[in-house]
């Protein structure tokens, strides 16, 4: 079976979900789409399940923050199809402080750890997740270390000052 191109899986996807998802780009040849948390599952199920197309491999979920923006918490699931030899991109962009979407624990049971791991991070909370609970850092931490909520540097400390480094 023939690889199948961004400009058919985008057809497809659009014929679908018509106004429910909309594209972002396809930075390095990876198609990538935005849709809603009410929408990504159904999304993610007909990439899984339609037979033409066979997205059967979730490779990644993780987050970004933007904190600039207003919708500042980005989900990002990467999907492969094994058949076509063919990766695409979803992604999800929530307002901070409301962090909640569905878990995709449904439809792979490998989304269980990567969910964790994106809650432990970002503190994305995945609805109907079965045991979400921090993975890598302390229970009783209250942070979440990837979000961008602390300056990158301590701004007391003398061995950082500018004319130390010639600036």
């Amino acid at each position: 079976m023939g690889k199948i191109t961004n400009e058919e899986l985008l057809n497809k996807v659009s014929d679908q979900f018509s106004n429910k998802v909309t594209t972002i780009g396809e930075p390095f040849g990876l198609l990538t789409l935005e849709t809603t948390r009410e929408h990504i599952i159904d999304v993610l199920a007909y990439l899984k399940n339609d037979p033409t197309l066979q997205f059967i491999y979730l490779t990644d979920i993780t987050a970004i923050h933007y904190p600039e923006q207003e919708k500042a918490i980005g989900i990002i699931y990467h999907l492969h199809s094994l058949v076509h030899n063919t990766r695409i991109r979803l992604k999800v962009f929530l307002i901070d402080g409301d962090v909640h979407i569905p878990t995709a624990t449904v439809l792979w049971n490998g989304a269980n750890w990567m969910e964790r791991e994106t809650y432990d991070f970002f503190g994305v909370i995945f609805d109907g997740h079965p045991d979400l609970r921090r993975i890598l850092n302390v229970d009783d931490m209250i942070a979440h270390p990837m979000r961008k909520e602390f300056p990158l540097e301590d701004p007391n400390r003398v061995d950082k000052k500018d004319y130390f480094f010639g600036r």
